[in-house]
């Protein structure tokens, strides 16, 4: 077993089932959609994105270039929130939590190609 291959495969899936955690539920309604599980889904997507760095190949690229979708988008999704409560200095709302809740989603997307490379990278590779 290769740890290199299981800590990398690790963060690619946690990276997705954070950001879903974050994306499921009702996009307009605050409560449902935690600060702390965005904040958590960033860092182990930005992980993730500096795991891919190393991998020369042209796969390693499309792993590369998902995993900086995700992150920018999630990026994104953090900025909108601290603009709203720190630079505006007004609650989340509906209008604005869809928006983060939208960029999250995106966010997913890509983490999903990520997931489904590696499924497919892993079975090319059992044969």
């Amino acid at each position: 077993m290769n740890l290199e291959k299981v800590i990398f495969g690790f963060f690619i899936i946690f990276a997705c089932t954070l950001n879903f955690g974050f994306f499921i539920g009702d996009m307009r309604q605050v409560e449902l959609h935690h600060p702390m599980e965005l904040f958590a889904a960033v860092v182990v997507n930005l992980i993730a994105t500096v795991l891919k760095f190393g991998d020369r190949t042209q796969l390693g690229a499309t792993h590369l270039a998902t995993s900086l979708v995700a992150s920018f988008q999630l990026v994104a999704a953090s900025l909108v929130w601290v603009w709203q409560l720190y630079v505006i200095g007004e609650p989340m709302n509906g209008d604005v939590i869809s928006t983060v809740v939208s960029l999250s989603g995106g966010a997913l997307i890509a983490n999903l190609f990520s997931v489904t490379l590696l499924m497919g990278e892993t079975l090319r590779q059992g044969r």
